[in-house]
């Protein structure tokens, strides 16, 4: 006779207890629970086992999911962010401990006002308007830390952020602000031929640099309010020192010229300081294809203003790095003992070749030419944080010439100048490179 089939509990009564008539053993049923009840945890723990590895298998996923989402942002936005998080307050741009208006303000939040109009996220509006808040005064007449009896033409490049605002909010203290700075190159001095002096502290002198500190602003207000014989007045500008500080030999441009020779760097000849630096050359490069923008079609300089442009992106294509595909902090002397690959220079000859060739100004092979050397820019300068930002590396942080102490323009001089991170010649320009090439 086989064992008895369990039978249900009911009511709580155990259940009787069957015999096993074959062998005479009592079999009970209460012996057969934990068997069941081990079968039933063994169950048990194997679905928790298996959601566990489920579970770990979607916390993998979302990581590399995250992962990839970091990958997908754009170096741009990833600069403008970083920046922001090492400036948390706009004014603290360029490592300055105090508010002041300046230059290098003016370039970067220009390019974080053109991440804005990429992403059209508030955030870079607000970082941009905050330095105006910070800086304007009496409703714009007048502006913090600038003195324009001082005529140094580096000041006029950060009202270029004035235009949009005063787009955008119809605030008359940005059109106060504009004109501040405008009425500045009413009467900032002048060669005897016309063109602006770098700054009053450094008279008869023409910098390369000063050509976009002062003509892109210009041109944008020659444009927006109407004042036309002002393109003309640009153009001198431009072409005035392409004919001082060019080089046949190179097609490259020496960094200023001393129309009175008074100055120990200038040559006595020529009045020309003694190296190319590849800054200077690229703060003329950017002020071409910028100026452009607003130069009137049918104006007579405007072929002439391409023809530089054209011979000059050429001419830089001869003083690459083989091996980097960028360029020296001294454009010609590559390889020479103390030189060494910059990050701004490089970032602002990008910059021209894209914009040029998008604009139609260049030959469209310029185009890939810049894209290609971009990718090469961010592998040999831009590095990963460990706070999750990135850097640009090799940023010359500054040059000019005499002064005090004085500069001579030498070779020795140049590569002396420190060199340090982060840079805002390098940033801004970056920032703006890759928007353009999202174009």
């Amino acid at each position: 006779m086989s064992v008895q089939s369990e039978k249900p509990v009911n009511s709580g009564r155990t259940p009787d207890i069957p015999t096993n008539n074959l062998s005479g053993r009592i079999v009970c049923v209460h012996a057969v629970r934990p068997v069941l009840f081990s079968n039933l945890n063994y169950i048990f723990l194997m679905k928790i086992k298996y959601i566990s590895i489920l579970l770990l298998a979607i916390l993998c996923v979302q990581c590399n999911t995250n992962k990839a989402d970091v990958s997908e942002v754009k170096d741009y936005i990833r600069m403008a962010d970083s920046e922001i998080k090492r400036n948390p307050e706009s004014w603290m741009l360029d490592f300055v401990k105090a508010p002041r208006w300046n230059y290098c303000h003016g370039l970067v939040l220009q390019a974080i006002w053109q991440a804005y109009l990429q992403s059209d996220d508030v955030k870079y509006y607000d970082y941009v308007k905050s330095y105006t808040d910070t800086m304007l005064m009496e409703n714009g007449t007048q502006i913090r830390t600038y003195q324009p009896e001082k005529y140094n033409i580096d000041m006029i490049n950060s009202g270029k952020i004035l235009f949009p605002l005063y787009r955008s909010t119809g605030d008359e203290q940005y059109r106060n602000a504009i004109e501040l700075l405008r009425n500045q190159m009413r009467t900032h001095p002048r060669t005897s031929e016309g063109g602006f002096w770098h700054k009053n502290i450094y008279p008869h002198q023409m910098w390369l640099d000063g050509i976009y500190m002062g003509s892109p602003f210009l041109a944008e207000y020659a444009t927006v309010f109407n004042e036309p014989t002002l393109y003309s007045d640009i153009a001198r500008q431009i072409t005035l020192i392409a004919q001082k500080a060019y080089d046949p030999q190179t097609g490259l441009y020496y960094h200023a010229w001393d129309e009175s020779r008074e100055q120990a760097w200038a040559n006595p000849a020529t009045g020309l300081s003694p190296h190319f630096w590849s800054r200077s050359i690229g703060w003329y490069s950017m002020a071409l294809v910028d100026v452009l923008d607003f130069f009137p079609e049918r104006h007579p300089a405007r072929p002439e203003i391409i023809d530089i442009l054209n011979r000059l992106a050429a001419a830089l294509e001869n003083f690459r790095d083989p091996q980097t595909g960028m360029w020296y902090q001294v454009t010609d002397k590559g390889g020479e003992e103390g030189n060494y690959i910059e990050s701004t220079g490089s970032i602002m000859f990008i910059y021209m070749w894209v914009k040029g060739a998008q604009k139609g100004y260049l030959d469209p092979s310029y185009l890939e030419k810049g894209r290609e050397a971009y990718k090469q820019y961010v592998k040999q300068f831009i590095v990963e944080n460990p706070d999750g930002t990135i850097s640009v590396t090799s940023c010359c942080s500054v040059a000019g010439l005499g002064g005090n102490p004085y500069r001579d323009g030498s070779y020795e001089y140049y590569i002396s100048e420190p060199v340090r991170d982060n840079d805002p010649k390098a940033t801004g320009p970056f920032i703006m490179t890759g928007i353009l090439l999202e174009q």
